[in-house]
């Protein structure tokens, strides 16, 4: 079945329909029609799904998208239309743009922990790019997968078909011929999305993880830094791609660190966070269980509290924690978070940089100077300074990894450039055949010459609107007859500052 669906998004495809932009904008529009009717749906599976309240589902799953969706149908005209490029002097009075273009048929895999967003972007930028898709939701949040199942109603069903199932429907899925792969999921499984479309030569964008550092400086002010930490943090129970992992700080500021973080804990969630409705749940018992084995050698100073029949765990700060500790060893993906301590920013730096390069790297100083060292000596998908997560909220701003934590990057343009081809393109007119002569045997020295001052002389697209107009191009033929003649001299017909730009090539 899962074939099926795939060859018919493929004819469904190469009938061409997508490619119009009236049909892409009504396509996200359908999509837009989708989240206002279901939204009722959607916020009720990510509560049984992730014990998600209905506000934070709102705030951190649909109001994004939907601003994606605005962006794309207004600005889809521009991202589609050709795009010029600077030309040599050779090629000035050619038409020389990049032409964006569909790519075909995308698969996409959402992951489980923000279900929705990061299942339904990507497929706004497909969309928008004009491309067929076919949808695979995580079987883990298998609530909001089911509401899911419904975008075909909203949909070209042909075009835009949706998967459900587990693991076997996924490695079948992958088994097919695709003409890009986006994955969003952990490492592990990234790198078996890769395996599976090399064996078609296929593209993949794969957002992944890792553990992502947050360096806090004794210059700063710790009472604003430590809760937007405890923010970035806890947000739906910990399980962010992009959440703070791991604290580096000096040992001296280690116990106000640790007493802001349980104030704003307090301030966020109340003493009983387990009642409170803002927060959320592990997805299920297997993570759960793998959490609460990474508390093992550790020192809890807050927190710690659990319960495996609802997978609560309460939002929990371990102090002290060594490198070598098994909380250190992989992505926590959950409510814990480790301080461990470091003698100043060079340390802090040598120590992220021993590490897989993360996806997010957070730094909290007053000091400019510590912020640009810890941007231009170290790597990340994404910097920040002074916040957390912020930046997912920014469409401008292109969202991905680097190394281990992913490749490809996603957000408004950048989505609709990823899952296009960006085609070159170069129309030349049959005329003016005497400017071609540099390049045709017998090769020469003078000939040589002459192809080093067209092709290494790049002219800006605003001196091109100048330069190519009739009497210029009387000119650059005229030029070039002449220029090749034993006296190598030349002549134009033009304006003196068209004669000085040339004159000034020339030499």
């Amino acid at each position: 079945k899962n074939q099926e669906l795939q060859t018919l998004a493929r004819k469904a495809f190469q009938t061409g329909r997508s490619k119009p932009i009236d049909f892409r904008v009504q396509q996200l529009k359908n999509l837009q029609r989708f989240i206002t009717e279901k939204q009722k749906d959607i916020t009720d599976a990510l509560k049984k799904d992730l014990h998600k309240s209905e506000n934070g589902t709102l705030l951190y799953e649909l109001l994004g998208l939907e601003g994606e969706i605005n962006m794309a149908i207004a600005n889809l005209s521009v991202w589609m239309a050709p795009r010029p490029v600077a030309k040599n002097l050779l090629t000035i009075s050619d038409e020389v743009y990049i032409q964006p273009e569909p790519l075909g048929v995308v698969l996409i895999i959402g992951a489980w922990n923000y279900p929705i967003t990061v299942t339904l972007q990507p497929l706004v930028g497909a969309i928008a790019a004009g491309n067929a898709v076919v949808v695979k939701p995580s079987e883990v949040s298998c609530h909001t997968a089911k509401v899911l199942e419904l975008l075909p109603l909203y949909l070209d069903p042909e075009m835009y078909p949706v998967v459900t199932g587990g693991v076997p429907e996924t490695q079948e899925l992958l088994k097919q011929r695709f003409d890009h792969i986006f994955y969003t999921g952990n490492s592990m499984v990234g790198k078996l999305v890769m395996e599976a479309a090399a064996r078609h030569l296929t593209p993949v964008t794969l957002e992944l993880g890792g553990k992502n550092p947050c360096y806090i400086d004794k210059d700063c002010d710790l009472e604003i830094a430590c809760r937007r930490i405890t923010w970035g943090k806890y947000i739906n129970c910990g399980q962010t791609c992009i959440s703070p992992d791991y604290i580096l700080c000096e040992p001296s500021i280690q116990d106000k660190v640790v007493e802001e973080i349980r104030k704003s804990i307090k301030e966020f969630y109340t003493d009983d966070p387990k009642t409170f409705i803002d927060y959320g749940r592990i997805i299920n018992q297997r993570h759960f269980k793998r959490i609460i084995a990474l508390f093992e050698g550790s020192t809890v100073a807050i927190g710690g509290e659990n319960d495996e029949s609802q997978c609560y765990i309460a939002p929990t700060v371990l102090r002290d924690v060594t490198p070598e500790s098994k909380v250190m060893q992989e992505e926590i993906f959950g409510p814990v978070l480790p301080i461990v301590p470091i003698k100043g920013v060079n340390e802090a730096i040598q120590f992220i940089n021993e590490r897989e390069k993360p996806l997010a790297l957070y730094v909290f100083s007053s000091s400019n100077k510590v912020i640009k060292q810890m941007i231009s000596e170290t790597s990340s998908g994404a910097l920040l300074a002074n916040d957390c997560l912020i930046h997912y909220t920014i469409s401008d701003l292109p969202f991905g990894g680097v190394g281990n934590s992913g490749m490809g990057c996603y957000h408004g343009k950048s989505t609709f450039d990823q899952l296009s081809h960006l085609r070159s393109c170069l129309i030349k007119r049959l005329g003016m055949e005497q400017l071609n002569g540099m390049r045709y045997p017998p090769h020469t020295a003078e000939k040589l010459r002459l192809a080093r001052l067209l092709l290494l002389k790049q002219v800006s697209l605003g001196r091109v609107r100048h330069l190519v107009q009739a009497t210029t191009l009387i000119m650059l033929a005229a030029f070039v007859v002449q220029v090749s003649t034993p006296h190598s001299q030349y002549f134009l017909l033009g304006s003196s500052k068209t004669g000085k730009l040339l004159h000034s090539s020339y030499k």
